[in-house]
């Protein structure tokens, strides 16, 4: 009977499980990570050294996390944890934003009420509830994801300390003379009843209905007589038609040339020359030859009447935002409706004229329209315009539209008394402060420096109840508006200890104490506003609410790092608060990532069904596999994700675990006192550890450079290529065949230990819940590791190992090898061998070639190629002859000659009584001796 001698090779063996079942066993290293207090150890143990603050820009609390936030948040985890390592004091406080709209709209439809029909403070302290609610809903869905933070004390911007901080900011830029009220015409959303900033709009494509309307002009011959007793009208356009109640002017651009066209039944009608052709096909109407053309700067002033209210004359005003890509060259213009025409009206000095309410509906007292919504008082305007004959066409286009972030209903312009910050006064700062900091990518510092350049004032009150209230106050005897310094450091201060409800539950005298009268009269009859600030304000100084006030954290942060769209949200909100509180920015680096979008680069949306939930994905598959998503992405583009996509992330990431258990199940027996000497490595060994620097010196710069998608394919390829395919491939002979301590096996041993020690560390701050489980068995080798690789260094460079000429020669080796692996597939196809080791070859070449690889044994090549039989020499005439075009080598193939190894499966021609080769039978004689003294 044959000896069974499988029990006498050093087959792998580990207890690392080959399947990984993340999302089973992913709780319990979370479990692992708050237990052992591992955020708490990292701060103790990079206590005193240089920081790095990547400041968190705070979810809005009130739903549960989605791909976005997801990708969001695990993106920013990498650098903290990478920093970590690094040896950097690198705190993250994660933090939420609890104020506005959303969460307000949400309780009172739960309750099936208005906002007046519930006290201020009762509404807040249920809007308050519902957020928290949400934040730790949140929370727990971050953790889940392998985010290490401080859970326990994050930042809320409904806590009095952040309100107070908040406050105070607000009060900094009062005494700068940086805050105003003024009539403005800003975004007003009707279906949330509240004024909107820049940040809050979203531009979706909408079909509207544009009209053409003749306005009459008045006394148009006093300035060309040659149009003495005719009727003449400036044709004007819009797509908005409920503003004409609002027009009082008509805009056209100084430098345009104007005609006055005649048509059969006498009427002449002025608008841009260019657009004959196109008022002649909207209009039904021929146009003949101008009678006059003139520059629009000629018509300045001129009078028009309005086209329904007959007591309203309004002059023809020039304006350069007049273009002929739309409309008649000539715009009605409603400085209550519209920012810019709300400029040209301050130009002008126009009537700013509002006569819609804050639902969207006509004041009662709008002649024509009174009490009707503007969908409906439309219908009317068009009515009365037909019955005048002043209609001269309409059409459907396409446009490009305003939008609610919120409720995602159209907006409207509306003149209303608001709140402004003055940016126009630090403008110029901004930019020059946008200079000062490291955008990632680049393109970032152009994208945020245009919207600043080109930005109004920013609009910061809301007339809503849940959010942080502006601290002014009014004079009911002298009418003055209270703002000052000291004011509003009292009511700050009073925040700080009992919260902001106060605002709504106190009294003006209550919330002042001494300081409760009118500067100007000195009457204590004072009345608070009723409006809150922007939520964006909220967040906005973040910098100062959370920065300052954390004993951990630093002002300015070193990072920011969010979305494309917060180049016009925080990342411009937080610039400008900075600038004019700080004079600087309040970031040093700004780190930009695109969208998510499905795998054909579609935005994701219910409608389509391509929406993937982070939530579903680590159900099946495990958070790592999100992890690895985000690291494999660049994320400088929109991200693409799709179920095909993930199954290959998946295959990915078993390549990568694969690779570790079988280096893991070959540290069977080893210890740190087996570790050899640098020296005393094989040559492939050393060749490996050195192509493992290049790894090391590439993840680092990478990761310095927040690349993250560049070192995950690059360990991945390593696994792959040099590890897997070459390393554990080649090294199996000597790994399960020599003896448990032969030098040669030793020699494997410890190069897979520097392997995966140093792999397991560049792949915490990614696949961080799998390099934790690795870690734990490679601390079963040595007890003396980090209790976590979350607390474990960042590899180094061993210079020592650092060989390029090393690996140039390699190059050389490996394209042999290549030549010999292609002669064997093509004998294999053959059917001339079956497995490799079932070969001898021989091989031949030029002079140089073969110099080059009788450096080395034949020994060396059989390990390196896996056969059993290596010559230099001529193809024998029984072999076959395989010439390899691109290294010039001629090889022959044949089988191998003597009998197979029962234990390495190698042929010998000197085989023992059992058959075995003379290295197995020397390790069996071993084997046999060891057991005899045992």
């Amino acid at each position: 009977m044959a000896q069974d001698f499988k029990k006498t090779l050093n087959l792998p063996k580990t207890k690392f499980p080959m399947r990984a079942n993340l999302a089973k066993r992913e709780p319990d290293f979370l479990s692992f990570w708050e237990n052992e207090d591992i955020y708490n150890k990292l701060r103790e143990k990079n206590t005193n050294n240089e920081t790095f603050i990547l400041h968190d820009g705070p979810p809005y609390a009130n739903g549960n996390i989605h791909i976005g936030t997801a990708f969001n948040k695990i993106l920013k985890d990498f650098i903290p944890k990478y920093k970590w390592m690094r040896g950097y004091y690198a705190p993250y406080v994660p933090g939420w934003d609890t104020h506005g709209l959303p969460i307000e709209l949400r309780v009172l439809r739960e309750k099936g009420i208005t906002k007046e029909e519930i006290p201020g403070a009762t509404l807040r302290s249920q809007c308050q509830a519902y957020a928290e609610k949400y934040i730790d809903v949140q929370r727990e869905e971050f953790k889940r994801l392998g985010v290490l933070g401080e859970w326990g004390n994050p930042y809320l911007t409904f806590r009095p300390e952040y309100e107070a901080t908040q406050l105070e900011a607000f009060s900094d830029m009062a005494e700068k003379e940086l805050i105003y009220k003024g009539l403005k015409s800003v975004y007003w959303c009707t279906d949330c009843q509240t004024a909107l900033a820049a940040a809050e709009i979203e531009y979706e494509d909408e079909s509207s209905t544009s009209i053409y309307v003749a306005y009459p002009l008045l006394d148009i011959s006093d300035r060309f007589p040659s149009l003495a007793g005719k009727e003449v009208s400036v044709l004007i356009w819009t797509t908005t038609t409920w503003t004409l109640p609002a027009s009082q002017a008509v805009a056209i651009h100084p430098a345009l040339t104007y005609g006055f066209f005649p048509t059969e039944d006498g009427h002449i009608y002025l608008f841009a020359k260019e657009l004959q052709g196109k008022m002649e096909r909207i209009s039904g109407l021929e146009f003949g030859q101008p009678l006059l053309t003139v520059k629009g700067k000629e018509l300045e002033l001129a009078m028009t009447r309005h086209p329904f209210y007959d007591d309203r004359e309004l002059p023809i005003v020039l304006a350069d935002y007049v273009q002929l890509d739309q409309g008649t060259g000539c715009v009605h213009t409603a400085p209550g409706h519209g920012v810019e025409d709300f400029e040209t009206g301050m130009r002008y000095n126009l009537v700013v004229a509002n006569p819609v309410d804050s639902k969207g509906v006509f004041l009662p007292d709008t002649p024509l329209v009174g009490g009707k919504d503007l969908s409906d008082g439309a219908e009317v305007i068009l009515d009365e315009l037909r019955t005048r004959n002043r209609l001269l066409g309409t059409e459907r286009i396409v446009h490009s539209y305003p939008h609610c972030w919120r409720c995602k209903q159209p907006v409207i312009f509306r003149a209303t008394e608001q709140w402004f910050v003055s940016v126009a006064q630090f403008r110029k700062q901004a930019l020059q402060q946008i200079d000062n900091v490291q955008w990632v990518p680049h393109w970032g510092q152009d994208r945020i420096m245009n919207m600043v350049r080109d930005r109004s004032d920013w609009c910061i009150s809301r007339q809503r109840v849940w959010g942080v209230p502006i601290p002014a106050f009014y004079c009911s005897d002298c009418g003055g508006l209270v703002l000052t310094p000291d004011r509003i450091r009292r009511v700050a201060d009073r925040v700080r200890k009992e919260g902001s409800n106060i605002w709504w539950e106190l009294s003006p005298r209550d919330l002042l104490g001494d300081l409760a009268s009118c500067p100007a009269c000195g009457s204590t009859k004072l009345r608070k506003d009723t409006d809150i600030m922007d939520v964006w304000f909220d967040s906005g100084v973040s910098h100062l609410s959370v920065l300052e006030n954390w004993p951990d954290l630093s002002w300015p942060a070193d990072m920011y790092l969010e979305g494309s769209d917060q180049h016009r949200g925080w990342f411009q909100t937080s610039l400008l608060t900075s600038v004019a509180i700080r004079g600087r920015a309040p970031y040093r680096s700004v780190l930009t990532h695109g969208f998510i979008v499905d795998g054909e680069g579609r935005k994701m949306s219910k409608s389509l069904g391509n929406v993937i939930a982070p939530q579903e994905i680590i159900q099946k598959y495990g958070a790592d596999i999100l992890r690895l998503w985000v690291a494999s992405t660049d994320y400088r583009n929109d991200v693409r994700i799709s179920d095909s996509i993930v199954k290959n992330l998946v295959e990915s990431y078993r390549r990568i675990r694969n690779t570790a258990r079988f280096m893991l199940g070959n540290l069977r027996g080893f210890s740190p006192s087996d570790i050899l000497p640098y020296k005393e490595l094989t040559e492939i060994d050393q060749w490996i550890l050195s192509k493992l620097q290049r790894v090391i010196s590439k993840s680092t710069q990478s990761f310095d450079r927040y690349e993250f998608h560049v070192p995950t394919f690059i360990i991945h390829q390593f696994c792959v290529n040099e590890i897997s395919s070459l390393l554990l491939d080649t090294g199996k002979d000597r790994l399960y065949c020599e003896h448990p301590s032969n030098t040669r096996r030793r020699s494997a041993q410890t190069v897979m230990w520097y392997l995966l020690d140093a792999l397991t560390r560049m792949l915490a701050p990614v696949l961080s819940f799998t390099a934790e489980e690795i870690w734990q068995y490679l601390r079963k080798i040595d007890p003396t590791m980090q209790e976590s690789v979350l607390l474990a260094d960042w590899p180094t460079i061993w210079e020592q190992a650092d060989d390029r000429a090393l690996e140039e020669e390699w190059e050389t080796l490996l394209s042999y090898r290549g030549a010999v692996s292609r002669a064997l597939e093509q004998a294999r196809s053959r059917e001339i061998i079956g497995h490799p080791l079932e070969s001898r070859i021989t091989i031949d070449g030029d002079g140089k070639t073969m110099t080059s690889m009788q450096r080395r044994e034949p020994s060396f090549w059989e390990e390196l190629c896996i056969v059993s039989q290596m010559a230099f020499a001529p193809p024998a005439a029984s072999m076959e002859r395989f010439e390899d075009e691109q290294t010039g080598l001629i090889i022959g193939i044949g089988p191998a000659k003597g009998e197979k190894c029962p234990r390495c499966w190698r042929f010998t021609e000197q085989a023992s009584a059992d058959g075995l080769c003379p290295r197995c039978a020397e390790v069996m004689e071993r084997l046999s001796s060891e057991e005899r003294l045992d």
